[in-house]
């Protein structure tokens, strides 16, 4: 397949106002993605847009706008919205396509922009190459006459049809009336939405990361530094815990204890309830290459497969759409539920192990660790200039490393489609395996 130049694994990410993260950038994809959806029909054309709470997404959201209404279509802002949720409403609204600003689970000086189909969907890697190509045209090509500019508008119910939508999803018959329900929401997308949604639904809520100031986005807080959460449930003797990242399309809850639950074991949980009421199709579920050999085994012994893709939840979706799967996610803690959601949802996710604790009357702690992990290690090393995965000397200890492993072991070296890291993970029998494997690479990638 010809090489992007723009979108990586999860559209198109980098340092806010430095390119490719520039309004100009953002005004070209606006032009091309409206070319490239823009039908022959007379209709109005539609795009909506949605956003988190970095202060780049004030620079971003505008340019885009400006893209879209040179070409001729309308433009609704959501404000800011889980990337599921504008997944959702650009079906709801019958939109042409759909527009998330968020660089996710990095920090405020990145940014980034996801891309919806009118069917909801993350694009295929086609579609992202023709947008490509389309955004090296002259800016002055195609533009709309003056009577057939596109118009923008605010609105202000973007955020109550999600709630809805998301409450919805978990059984009318049940309240979470005496849980205490730690919700942490990165201070991103979700600080208004999630913490309602919980309330609403009966819960005691004890919301943090819920004051977005442009600059504390995933800050010592959220999904990829749990600490706040476990440090608040002991606080508040909360009986779950549940942090969101920046976009809140993916989540890593905790027991009452503080325990983590990664993504793992939430699949397991889930497909475990679901198969139990006969709700899980192909009785199979959908994960990457990262997700750890006890999953896999745990599912085999409920007599479910596990179908294996690619590192990135476009991946997963589209293995779950390819084989009819209902059920699929990542390690990282994107969750994909298909009977309610075309991309990976926290908050939904977060819904279906509480429903199991309601249903079950128990804790989190005796329900959510439904197997043992296996010996997993993961390391992110990162690196300056040319791809160090191109040299002789990495590639001779990644072969050492596989050989050692053998059939007792899986080992993964890739780099990341987002940032400038490799990530380096072994999963083994034994500890001293993952060890010896992770740290040869290591050491072959420290030296030049």
């Amino acid at each position: 397949m010809t090489a992007r130049k723009f979108f990586g694994t999860d559209g198109i990410r980098g340092t806010a106002n430095t390119w490719p993260v520039t309004p100009e950038m953002a005004m070209r994809l606006g032009m091309a993605a409206a070319t490239h959806f823009r039908k022959s029909d007379p209709r109005r054309h539609l795009v909506v847009i949605g956003k988190d709470t970095r202060l780049s997404g004030y620079m971003l959201e505008p340019a885009l706008t400006a893209g879209f209404t040179a070409k001729g279509m309308d433009v609704v802002l959501f404000g800011p919205l889980p990337t599921p949720g504008v997944a959702m409403l650009t079906r709801s609204l019958r939109a042409d396509l759909g527009v998330m600003i968020s660089a996710s689970h990095n920090s405020y000086q990145d940014n980034g922009i996801k891309l919806f189909g009118p069917d909801g969907y993350k694009l295929s890697d086609e579609a992202e190459l023709a947008i490509e190509e389309l955004m090296t045209h002259p800016l002055d090509e195609g533009l709309a006459a003056p009577p057939d500019l596109g118009r923008a508008q605010r609105v202000d119910d973007a955020q109550s049809r999600y709630v809805e939508i998301v409450k919805s999803t978990f059984p009318r018959k049940l309240r979470l009336s005496g849980l205490r329900v730690v919700i942490d929401c990165a201070n991103g997308a979700a600080y208004k939405v999630a913490p309602k949604a919980l309330y609403e639904l009966g819960a005691e809520v004890f919301a943090i990361g819920d004051d977005p100031n442009g600059f504390n986005i995933n800050r010592e807080i959220g999904s990829t530094d749990t600490r706040a959460m476990v440090e608040a449930v002991h606080r508040y003797r909360a009986d779950i815990g549940i942090a969101l990242d920046g976009d809140a399309d993916r989540v890593v809850m905790c027991d009452e204890n503080g325990r983590i639950i990664d993504g793992d074991q939430l699949l397991g949980l889930i497909a475990q309830s679901w198969k139990q009421q006969g709700r899980l199709s192909k009785k199979a579920v959908v994960a990457t290459v990262m997700s750890n050999l006890g999953l896999e085994n745990h599912l085999k012994g409920l007599g479910v497969a596990l179908e294996r893709t690619q590192v990135g939840d476009r991946y997963v979706v589209a293995r779950m759409l390819e084989k009819g799967i209902n059920v699929g996610g990542e390690q990282s803690g994107h969750i994909v539920l298909s009977d309610f959601s075309t991309t990976g949802d926290g908050l939904l996710a977060a819904l279906q192990v509480l429903t199991v604790m309601v249903e079950t009357g128990k804790r989190l702690s005796e329900v959510a660790h439904v197997f043992d992990p296996a010996p997993q290690k993961l390391v992110n090393r990162k690196f300056t200039g040319a791809d160090p995965l191109s040299r002789k000397h990495v590639q001779d200890a990644i072969a050492a490393a596989e050989k050692a492993l053998g059939t007792k072991g899986r080992l993964l070296v890739r780099k990341s489609g987002t940032e400038p890291l490799i990530r380096v993970m072994a999963q083994a029998e034994s500890d001293d395996l993952v060890n010896e494997a992770v740290g040869g690479i290591l050491a072959a990638l420290d030296r030049d």
